[in-house]
């Protein structure tokens, strides 16, 4: 591998970690209190949907091209629903919050297995696309881009876990309204630019 793939590699996993970055900003503020190993295994979750998007991109565009392009068209479909449905969410029980008096922080329940690979999913999606793009490399250079890209992702994840965690602790129920209309205006953001 030469130091030019290695560099756009990780150039392209910084790109792709931005959906995943400010959801992962977002848990942070809904769940302040979280753990360092839940913060991990989050971060984890992320970096394993942004390693494995490429890799199902690059086998599809390998063996179902014609059916393929048909579902690249729903990518911005797909996206913009799991988004509106989880940020929606959000937003709802931080109002809920808000209406009922503001329960502590440690009270908030984290978020579940289900809702994570849901996040998982639409914040790669856009990383499925980018498996077309690695074509012309073989299994093994596109796996090694691949677990650059989910490196990139963990790292990213796990900082902006982080940055939502010390902002949640100050926001109290204003952390879920926030980090709801962050995941609604990603979907969207996602919708218009794909």
């Amino acid at each position: 591998m030469d130091l030019v793939f290695i560099l756009n590699s990780l150039a392209l996993g910084v790109g792709l970690a931005m959906d995943a970055f400010s959801v992962s900003l977002a848990n942070g503020l809904h769940e302040p209190t979280m753990p360092k190993k839940r913060m991990l295994g989050i971060a984890a979750v992320y970096a394993v949907f942004q390693y494995a998007m490429p890799i199902i991109g690059w086998v599809l565009i390998k063996t179902v091209e014609e059916l393929f392009s048909a579902f690249h068209k729903l990518v911005p479909w797909i996206a913009l629903l799991l988004l509106l449905y989880i940020g929606g969410k959000m937003l709802l029980e931080g109002l809920r919050e808000r209406k009922n008096g503001a329960e502590a922080a440690e009270d908030r329940p984290p978020l579940g297995l289900r809702l994570l690979i849901v996040q998982g999913i639409a914040t790669s999606i856009d990383a499925l696309s980018v498996g077309f793009t690695l074509e012309e490399y073989s299994f093994w250079k596109a796996n090694a881009a691949a677990l650059m890209i989910g490196g990139v992702t963990f790292l990213i994840c796990l900082g902006g876990i982080l940055i939502g965690r010390k902002a949640g602790t100050k926001l109290s129920w204003g952390a879920s309204v926030l980090g709801g209309l962050i995941l609604i205006a990603i979907g969207i953001e996602i919708f218009l630019t794909r």
